[in-house]
């Protein structure tokens, strides 16, 4: 048995994630903005209800991540995984003409949230012994631009960056650093503005094409990660879900099965 705490868990892989942890035995803290869990989701963990907790968090608030921490600790004993899930996307726009709001928004979550959870996992984890910490990679972390979601990309690119410093400072410590990258998913995250509103890329014939032969549902990755972390022993470890040679393969086979997510 496994403790796990996971940031931004309320939706998308994150949430898929909790779920697979659970159904393999493990203990969860679910974490979100909102001040419980959704109804929704509290409905379907009833028969997980002894395998996990909610603490809201804000990973802008490094004092929320700490208590996130705190309160994680108090119930389970020891933690055992931490995962920097939490993200923020922009609008698809160029980013001369993307707002502040937008910016300090994404670069708060996606870099200071990944840092404040890194930084307050370690300490405890060395405390305690051990743990290993995961960050959530994403579009940009392997240096490939696409216009209008430079911004992310930034941030990705930043995430991978200090995934592998992190393990270079962790070395010879019993707390490990790794990443997790998990492609292309059929997520609120990819069809959906900041705003809640269906995204222009969905109107995109060559996007629609590229995402319905790479992409896939949130619960097909999470199946395929959570034994993989379960097992990992090493550190600056990469978990890849859609790797070079498993696209490639997607890709010749197009004209034989026809993959449709959008």
């Amino acid at each position: 048995m496994k403790n796990i705490i996971i940031t931004g868990s309320t939706r998308g892989i994150g949430r898929c994630m909790a779920i697979e942890f659970m159904k393999s035995g493990c203990n969860v803290t679910i974490s979100g903005r909102g001040e419980t869990i959704p109804e929704a989701m509290s409905n379907e963990l009833k028969e997980f209800k002894d395998r996990y907790i909610y603490v809201p968090c804000n990973v802008h608030s490094i004092s929320d991540v700490e208590n996130l921490w705190i309160q994680s600790a108090q119930k389970w004993g020891r933690i055992d995984i931490w995962i920097n899930n939490a993200g923020q996307n922009c609008p698809h726009e160029f980013i001369y003409n993307t707002e502040a709001p937008y910016v300090d928004k994404l670069i708060d979550t996606n870099i200071k949230g990944m840092v404040y959870g890194s930084q307050v996992a370690a300490k405890n984890m060395l405390t305690q012994g051990g743990g290993r910490i995961y960050n959530m990679e994403g579009l940009g972390s392997n240096d490939m631009i696409q216009v209008k979601t430079i911004l992310y990309g930034t941030s990705k690119r930043a995430l991978t960056y200090f995934t592998r410093a992190l393990a270079k400072e962790l070395e010879d410590t019993p707390v490990k650093a790794g990443r997790l990258s998990p492609g292309m998913m059929l997520t609120d995250f990819m069809t959906k503005t900041p705003d809640g509103e269906n995204s222009p890329v969905l109107n995109d014939s060559k996007f629609k094409f590229i995402f319905n032969t790479l992409g896939d549902k949130p619960e097909t990755v999470a199946k395929f990660f959570i034994p993989k972390m379960l097992s990992d022993t090493k550190n600056d470890s990469h978990i890849e879900w859609l790797t070079t040679r498993k696209s490639f393969a997607r890709f010749l086979c197009v004209p034989f099965k026809k993959r449709k997510l959008i």
